[in-house]
């Protein structure tokens, strides 16, 4: 079988190109394996393949599989719909609150719209529709009306889109991850042990410049019964959504509440450095049996 490993060219960076690399390897010790980037020749290259393990970018994510469920092309991740919706994080919200996932307070502002005023302060602004912790800054956490104005302003000018304004919910910080139907252990993301001084949230600067720094622990150290409802949980925001395949999603607890608040349709599948890689070694998996396992789970839609 011939399998493409797409990735987005314009979006590169050294955990990614790792990624792309580690992938390539894994999926060579089975089958005839080529990498191929998605630009003007993807069409004329993609129909040369049995089967995609797509790992292409948030700004590519959807039109992939788009263009691979047109040539009926098997692939890896969520179809198109499924990641158009968890792009958005409002709508991702507004789903889950739909079908009673527990989600923070908030409110979605448009480009052009009046900013209203909130009654969960303190409150985080985040634009809507990027990954990666882009956007999110020291000053994301805002507590009054005239900052919350500011930062808002700020994320329209910035990524001129809709920005969204959550309840900040001061608690300990958990990943979820589900491979194949099957939801894996609890990642704990510490951040108590950052620099005095410094936000004990993902900001961008914590994510991409202060990740040694940060403790995971896998499995997290929680009661039983707070893990059987977050995976329970988990379960059922995979199903609502209409993932495949696999996703992360990302809580906070604060108390005996739990609060889910972003859900990744394609998470990065870095070896050493992923979250989801953290969660599957911690059940057992090498990280070849994960690969294995994701595109293996992605063929079975086919059989037959």
């Amino acid at each position: 079988m011939k399998v493409a490993v797409v990735y987005d060219k314009s979006n590169l960076d050294e955990s990614r190109e790792l990624m792309i690399q580690s992938v390539y390897e894994v999926l060579s010790k089975r089958y005839k394996v080529s990498l191929i980037a998605f630009e003007d020749d993807f069409l004329e290259k993609i129909v040369m393949f049995d089967a995609v393990f797509n790992l292409s970018t948030a700004s590519k994510q959807v039109h992939v599989p788009a263009i691979l469920e047109l040539f009926r092309i098997p692939y890896t991740g969520s179809e198109p719909q499924a990641h158009a919706t968890c792009i958005d994080k409002i709508k991702t919200k507004i789903i889950l609150s739909y079908y009673g996932i527990p989600t923070p307070p908030f409110v979605g502002v448009d480009i052009n719209d009046d900013i209203p005023e909130i009654e969960f302060y303190p409150a985080i602004v985040k634009p809507s529709c990027e990954g990666s912790a882009k956007g999110l800054n020291a000053d994301s956490v805002v507590k009054d009306h005239g900052a919350l104005i500011k930062k808002v302003q700020q994320i329209h000018s910035q990524f001129k889109q809709a920005a969204l304004v959550e309840q900040f919910i001061d608690g300990m910080e958990f990943s979820v991850g589900i491979v194949a139907d099957e939801v894996l252990p609890i990642l704990e993301i510490d951040f108590s042990t950052l620099p005095e001084g410094m936000e004990r949230f993902y900001s961008y600067r914590v994510k991409h410049e202060y990740g040694s720094y940060t403790r995971y622990v896998c499995p997290a150290k929680i009661e039983s019964d707070l893990e059987e409802r977050i995976k329970n949980y988990a379960k059922r925001a995979f199903k609502v959504l209409g993932l495949r395949n696999y996703a992360r999603m990302d809580l906070r607890v604060k108390g005996d509440q739990i609060y889910f608040l972003e859900v990744n349709s394609l998470p990065m599948l870095t070896p050493n450095y992923s979250d989801i890689i953290k969660m599957a070694e911690t059940a057992g998996y090498s990280y070849e049996e994960l690969i294995m396992n994701i595109l293996d789970d992605a063929l079975k839609r086919y059989e037959g």
